[in-house]
């Protein structure tokens, strides 16, 4: 399976603070990878650098192309598509509103029209409420919508930040079971996320990050059998 992204040596630093320690990840095509590690490990920061929001030294390969000091605007037009922690809606927009703000570089009529029937496809409910107002809908349905907006970019690589954050269980289930739908349908994810068991049902390969630096990485099926990792993540002894 061929590398879609490659990071290599990847250091960020905020006013003297070094947040990431030389970082090495790599997403292949079709693949759902997930990022590990306790709050303030450095996660955010990642999917930040690879979106060109952070200061950063190292190497960002994205299909073989340097991105490393690409303006954030024009991050999209490769096909990496952020969807952020607590969603960033356009809270007095309707649900269509929000997606087609997501297919905003696209000139593919047939093809946005495709992806938005993808979309309610994956969250039903979107279709239900398209005239509803963003601000008014529940955390687990503004999630949705912002997961469903990601998708309206055509995404090649799509990054997940803590989509599950917030939620009651029943709601990150089925926010889950909507990502495990996309990874179905053969779209590239990288998603960060604290709930380390909701993540390693989807994920085909798991990095660690723990205060900056990379600790463990393997597939899932390793990693599970880490004692470490049972211990501090999966709260298995």
């Amino acid at each position: 399976m061929s590398s879609l992204l490659n990071i290599k040596d990847l250091k960020v630093s905020y006013g003297g603070a070094q947040i990431l320690h030389g970082i090495n990840l790599e997403v292949r095509n079709k693949e759902c990878v997930a990022v590990l590690g306790p709050n303030g490990a450095g996660k955010t920061t990642l999917l930040r650098a690879i979106s060109g929001l952070a200061p950063t030294t190292g190497e960002i390969l994205f299909d073989g192309t340097d991105i490393l000091g690409i303006e954030a605007y024009k991050i999209p037009e490769y096909g990496i598509v952020h969807c952020p922690e607590n969603r960033k809606l356009f809270p007095e927009f309707s649900v269509l509103e929000n997606l087609m703000m997501g297919a905003y570089l696209r000139k593919d009529k047939e093809g946005i029209k495709q992806d938005m029937e993808l979309c309610f496809k994956i969250f039903p409910v979107l279709k239900e409420r398209l005239k509803q107002m963003a601000q008014t809908m529940s955390g687990g349905e503004q999630q949705m919508i912002a997961i469903a907006r990601a998708i309206m970019g055509n995404p090649r690589l799509l990054m997940l930040d803590e989509p599950s954050i917030g939620l009651a269980q029943i709601v990150k289930e089925k926010i889950f079971d909507g990502i495990d739908e996309i990874k179905k349908m053969g779209k590239t994810i990288l998603i960060v996320e604290q709930d380390s068991v909701m993540a390693m049902g989807v994920a085909d390969r798991i990095y660690i990050i723990e205060g900056g630096n990379l600790t463990k990485s393997g597939t899932t099926e390793e990693l599970k059998k880490d004692s470490y990792v049972r211990d501090a993540y999966l709260g298995v002894s």
